[in-house]
């Protein structure tokens, strides 16, 4: 009986490994340049606008642009609140146009300690991001939920404030793929890649972390109301990525890629 649960766990586990498909991709780099405006507007309360422009493909190519609203509400000197509107606008090269612009509504809250100049804090960000524009609905949902967890130490001083975080994204509907598997193609229950599908989108209720990220940078307080900060994020991604026809009906890949990508970061703020 031993050996019976040993052979039967190992064919589960090679049955899964050739289902999904392991895909490794060539480190990324690139930038993001923002500027934004902080105003105060009672003790605690505080909203603030952002722009923001990124550069993918090594520098290369322009990637999107992200518009951000957001306000703060500061209870007390350990416990904050966070409420605001992302729009985030993905420029295609190909079109040369910006196509398939996401709306985002996030809330968090932050948490910190201090300890002399040391602070610590662990914020938690739930985001509900909405996919507008023509695109395939059995790859990816049109409403994306996501929960992000960052843990952040800082050193504060007058004037530079270095500080490193480490931040997980917890993806929480991502598609549930069925799909019969014949060790090299996704085949039909007849065994043909034609006719009748032989895979279906079970749901959007697959849970699991699709990025793990380190961000080292130092705040430079200029004066009382410009600030700047630079900033490298490391992020160690990890999805799970369907490839399927328009209509549903045939699945082509079922893949999950990881990788490396990096960028350089600049922000400007100016406080009043």
């Amino acid at each position: 009986m031993k050996h019976f649960w040993m052979i039967l766990m190992s064919v589960l586990v090679v049955g899964f490994a050739n289902a999904q498909t392991d895909v490794a991709l060539d480190p990324e780099f690139g930038a993001r340049v923002s500027v934004g405006l902080d105003k105060k507007i009672v003790k605690g309360f505080h909203i603030t606008l952002s722009e923001e422009v990124r550069f993918d493909n090594n520098f290369k190519s322009f990637d999107r642009l992200q518009t951000q609203l957001g306000f703060t509400y500061k209870v007390n000197p350990y416990l904050k609140f966070g409420l605001g509107y992302i729009l985030n606008a993905p420029y295609s090269s190909t079109n040369s146009a910006f196509k398939n612009l996401r709306h985002r509504l996030y809330f968090d809250v932050k948490g910190t300690v201090k300890a002399g100049s040391w602070a610590f804090s662990l914020k938690e960000r739930f985001q509900w991001t909405y996919r507008a524009g023509d695109f395939n609905e059995y790859q990816y949902p049109r409403n994306a939920l996501m929960l992000k967890s960052r843990l952040m130490v800082k050193y504060n001083t007058r004037v530079a404030s270095p500080y490193l975080y480490f931040e997980l994204r917890n993806f929480l509907n991502a598609p549930v793929i069925r799909a019969n598997y014949d060790g090299t193609n996704y085949v039909n229950d007849d065994g043909s890649q034609t006719g009748a599908a032989g895979w279906f989108l079970h749901s959007f209720k697959g849970g699991y972390i699709n990025r793990y990220r380190t961000c080292l940078g130092v705040d430079i307080k200029v004066n009382k109301h410009n600030k700047l900060d630079f900033y490298f994020l490391g992020d160690v991604v990890s999805d799970k990525v369907v490839d399927a026809n328009a209509e549903g009906t045939k699945l082509k890949s079922y893949t999950k890629e990881h990788g490396f990508v990096g960028s350089i970061g600049a922000e400007y703020v100016f406080s009043f």
